[in-house]
């Protein structure tokens, strides 16, 4: 009689590692979108103690060989009224969204010893970026372009590399600050897209309705832990934040602000009115 062999179910934070060192990027969304359905279904296991390790000799994130990255101030800009500028804004914002799947689950593999919801909360997180690129690069597509065609930069992952030592600055500086820009950079665009007035550019804004309302909930997702570790260490997260913007070289934010979608993603005034004194 064959014996019966009873496999363990896989472990939610290891998966997310293997999701991250993918380099293919349908292979990553793929892999996020199957831990996610797994995850929901019951179908993994979750230790938060675990200590994980990439594997030898690995480079994270998993990234194809192109785009080429570049510094932000050497990437190419043309205007969207052009076929050809139109192409290169939705390769920029694809790759921001390719970089936003890789934040979300180094969030749930690196930092150890958080409450469960936390990993949950960015594995959604994680899933919903990887619905915006596979949008976003459809789209692309559909114009004869492919990501990867054009260069682009990396200063989101570069600030990941940053806070990966401090999980306090990780949610101050990533989806409190360098995400929590794109809802201010996206009605903007979205207006200039209206006035190009195409089908591509209009079928663009409304990939970028989709997107910026999950972006205040993945925003909203860094304020709620941001807040929930200030307040497990005692910290004031207004003054914190600060210290923590000037330790790790966090951009300095300009105005205009959405306020109205900061403000839905859980800033506080004080903290709107603290963007325009810095």
């Amino acid at each position: 009689m064959q014996a019966t062999v009873t496999l363990s179910p896989p472990s939610l934070r290891a998966s997310a590692l293997a999701a991250l060192c993918e380099s293919d990027p349908a292979r990553k969304v793929a892999a996020t979108q199957a831990l996610w359905a797994a995850w929901s279904a019951g179908e993994t296991t979750l230790d938060t103690a675990e200590r994980l390790q990439p594997p030898p000799n690995t480079t994270l994130p998993g990234r194809p060989a192109r785009p080429e990255l570049l510094a932000p101030v050497d990437v190419p800009q043309r205007s969207p009224f052009t076929p050809p500028g139109l192409a290169m804004l939705l390769h920029a914002v694809t790759h921001i969204e390719f970089n936003a799947i890789n934040l979300a689950l180094d969030a749930v593999w690196r930092f150890p010893d958080m409450p469960a919801d936390f990993y949950s909360d960015w594995l959604h997180v994680a899933h919903e970026e990887a619905i915006h690129f596979e949008l976003l690069r459809t789209h692309l597509e559909s114009l004869g372009h492919h990501y990867g065609d054009f260069a682009a930069h990396g200063s989101l992952w570069e600030m990941c590399v940053r806070t990966q030592e401090d999980i306090t600055a990780r949610m101050a500086l990533v989806p409190r600050t360098m995400e929590a820009r794109g809802l201010d950079a996206t009605p903007p665009m979205q207006a200039r897209l209206r006035k190009v007035g195409t089908p591509a550019a209009l079928r663009a804004v409304e990939i970028l309705d989709v997107i910026l309302r999950d972006e205040i909930g993945h925003v909203a997702v860094g304020n709620r832990w941001y807040g929930w570790l200030c307040a497990q260490q005692s910290i004031e997260p207004l003054s914190h934040y600060r210290r923590l913007a000037r330790a790790h070289s966090a951009p300095r934010l300009k105005p205009p602000f959405n306020d109205s979608a900061r403000l839905a993603a859980g800033f506080s005034q004080a903290e709107l009115d603290a963007l325009l004194q810095s």
